[in-house]
């Protein structure tokens, strides 16, 4: 995997990053980040833990958990709630007329990532 970080003249500065799972999903996050997840309760403005990390690096030293990196949050807060693209699940039965159609928008929050500890 390449190193993420930001370089400035000829020194690199190697910037922390976890993957975390929530809502069946995992995503990779740093310091600032903005993610929509599968929605979380809260109100806006709330703060949130994210408990279940895979994988944490910081200082080009990396964790990886067995599943679970022992001691390892994330801390975000939640900027927003809504819902996602409405997606068509369409079924049909070929030649006995059979056919429906149905929307689904699923519920997502918005969090912007404050904290890798």
């Amino acid at each position: 995997m390449a190193r993420r970080g930001k370089t400035f003249g000829r020194r690199f500065f190697f910037m922390a990053y976890a993957v975390i799972r929530t809502g069946g999903k995992q995503y990779r996050v740093a310091p600032g980040d903005v993610l929509r997840v599968e929605k979380l309760p809260g109100e806006v403005g709330a703060s949130v833990e994210f408990e279940e990390v895979l994988l944490a690096a910081a200082d080009e030293a990396i964790r990886i958990g067995t599943p679970l990196v022992e001691g390892a949050r994330v801390r975000a807060e939640i900027v927003g709630h809504g819902r996602a693209r409405k997606i068509l699940v369409f079924k049909k039965k070929r030649r006995k007329n059979y056919r429906r159609r149905r929307g689904h928008r699923q519920a997502i929050t918005t969090v912007r990532v404050t904290e890798i500890g």
